[in-house]
């Protein structure tokens, strides 16, 4: 069964909400975190650096000590402002004329601990122990993380009801042209109904944010085991998610810009990828792979089909069948002596919401010499991945839109 539970959400009045709200902590660096943020955005916390002098050390002890001085200042100023009871809310996003629903509610530290919350990417201790430090500071889940499900009908009916019937609470649009819609849950016949019906599933997943999962499980973890009077209903034994049901998300493609040839000329290069793939030169317009094994190559000026043939890749494998496997297997690891996708200084990565025009200024820019332009994983691809204990090389998904920070807040005391 997975474990949801409502809680008393810190909310920005109406009036603040597009001031407070903000990208996620890890997808825009220090120096655009200060040209983004507003005079109460919640930057000033997830990234509080922002109010230092550039230069200064982001794990540095006094950074993490102005994120809790500000965070106690946005609660006696009303910034933010608790609600007087334990409700779930809605969070819906729209994107290019589609929406997408999640619930919001508290996740269980126990699920994540034993595995009911399951996982596909591996996290970096460093990453970890940065937002660790910053749950234990705060004692609150600043940001959401997100979370996906296997569809239930039910809890569609239920949100499509609310939405419907039920004025939004937030309903503002960012400059990047993303609407986002939020509602309040009040009525404790459905929220108790919601609690019932997740309780039924097996497990949730986490679709993106597994630092920031793993920080919030491991503190209410460690939590419990230094209260000698633990109980298990303590509020530290939750954590903020938003839960989105799989039939309404999509994930875009997570593409690849590599520096340099390893010492081939672009001729002998494409000879030895004809060993795994057919190629076609397809002239200067950006090609898009539309399917599975089908990949876009730009090198010199000109755009190239990858096919991969039979045997680079099989079908049967949660990892052999991902296009990342088949490319570092056929082409990073054996022609470009890539080995290491975490650590290796010659290869980037660019999410799809940049387009394929961003891979072509990179390498037309001198910056790269080669780029690849992959086909997304499928949700069924993630899930059955993360069901059968698997762990997808990095930087393979890729989600758009992005959760904003700031509509609610969760207070673990």
């Amino acid at each position: 069964m997975a474990i949801i539970k409502p809680f008393k959400g810190l909310r920005p009045p109406k009036e603040l909400v597009r001031d407070v709200a903000c990208r996620p902590y890890d997808v825009l660096n220090s120096e655009e975190a200060r040209a983004e943020a507003t005079e109460h955005s919640l930057l000033h916390i997830t990234k509080p650096e922002i109010d230092f002098d550039p230069g200064i050390d982001v794990h540095s002890q006094q950074v993490y000590d102005r994120a809790k001085a500000n965070f106690e200042r946005y609660l006696q100023d009303g910034i933010l402002i608790q609600d007087p009871e334990e409700y779930l809310y809605i969070y819906a996003q729209t994107m290019q004329g589609r929406t997408q629903y999640g619930l919001v509610a508290c996740a269980s530290v126990s699920d994540y601990m034993s595995g009911k919350i399951k996982k596909h990417e591996l996290t970096r201790p460093d990453k970890e122990e940065d937002r660790m430090k910053h749950v234990r500071i705060t004692n609150a889940n600043m940001e959401p993380v997100f979370f996906t499900y296997r569809s239930v009908p039910e809890v569609n009916e239920i949100v499509e009801d609310l939405t419907t019937n039920q004025a939004a609470e937030y309903d503002f649009t960012t400059d990047d042209d993303i609407g986002h819609h939020f509602w309040v849950i009040r009525d404790k016949g459905k929220i108790e109904r919601l609690v019932d019906l997740f309780s039924e599933l097996p497990a949730t997943y986490i679709a993106d944010g597994h630092h920031r999962t793993a920080a919030a499980a491991l503190v209410g973890n460690e939590k419990a085991e230094n209260n000698p009077n633990h109980i298990g209903d303590e509020e530290y034994n939750y954590f903020l998610a938003v839960h989105f049901p799989d039939d309404q998300l999509r994930i875009m493609d997570y593409n690849r810009v590599v520096t340099d040839l390893n010492n081939h000329t672009e001729e002998e290069f494409i000879e030895k990828v004809k060993a795994s793939f057919m190629v076609e030169e397809k002239g200067s317009q950006p090609f898009k792979p539309d399917k599975l094994h089908s990949f876009g190559m730009y090198m010199g000026g000109k755009w190239y089909e990858l096919a991969a043939k039979e045997g680079t890749y099989d079908d049967a494998d949660p990892i052999g069948v991902l296009d990342v496997t088949i490319l570092s297997k056929t082409i990073l690891e054996p022609i470009l002596d890539i080995q290491d996708l975490r650590t290796s200084k010659r290869i980037d990565f660019v999410g799809g919401i940049r387009g394929l025009s961003e891979l072509q200024r990179r390498v037309d820019g001198g910056e790269m010499q080669l780029a690849f332009a992959l086909f997304p994983v499928s949700l069924d691809q993630l899930l059955n991945i993360a069901d059968t204990g698997n762990i997808m090389p990095p930087k393979t998904t890729w989600f758009e839109p992005k959760l904003r920070s700031g509509l609610v807040v969760h207070d673990l005391e």
